[in-house]
């Protein structure tokens, strides 16, 4: 079984070398067709474009050629965390805070593993949330399984593209009406 975390910590410095930060490492697609999932961002924008899925992934796949750190095949692939992006690092609460997640602990607590609300950021290493059910939550960073930000219109404008060449194109549905 392919060491995942391990991999990642490698693998880091390489993407870090680049100017980007690493979101995260997965493993994803089963044995018969396993794919090494790297996302990754620009730490000025959050965002990732397709030049720079290519940058990363050429510097990534030369590395990953010299080390062989995966047993068998696979295909990597390189991303953006996207807009629903997935939360991997402690800072992802702070820097998010204001936003609603979905919450998944490793083990219940008391009849509950998952939790949704607004992120309130950081208490050490806590995670603050404010769920839907009207409660405030802390919760330790070290009892997440996983975590992500949930789609909203909020979300959307805060993560609107630094580029808005080509939106004069854009035709919305109330201007077809």
């Amino acid at each position: 079984m392919t060491d995942i975390a391990a991999i990642a910590k490698q693998i880091e410095p390489e993407v870090k070398s680049l100017g980007y930060e690493l979101v995260r490492v997965a493993m994803i697609g089963g044995s018969s067709d396993p794919t090494l999932q790297v996302m990754a961002e620009r730490p000025d924008t959050r965002q990732l474009d397709l030049s720079d899925c290519e940058v990363i992934s050429r510097r990534l796949s030369d590395w990953l050629d010299a080390n062989d750190p995966i047993e068998g095949g696979y295909r990597l692939e390189v991303s953006s965390p996207g807009i629903d992006r997935p939360l991997t690092r402690l800072k992802d609460y702070a820097d998010w805070a204001g936003h609603d997640a979905r919450i998944s602990l490793k083990e219940p607590r008391g009849d509950r593993k998952q939790y949704s609300g607004t992120l309130q950021g950081l208490d050490g290493e806590t995670v603050r949330l404010s769920g839907k059910d009207g409660q405030d939550y802390e919760l330790p960073f070290a009892d997440i399984a996983s975590a992500k930000l949930l789609l909203t219109d909020k979300l959307i404008n805060a993560t609107a593209p630094l580029s808005t060449e080509g939106a004069e194109h854009i035709e919305t549905l109330e201007e077809q009406e």
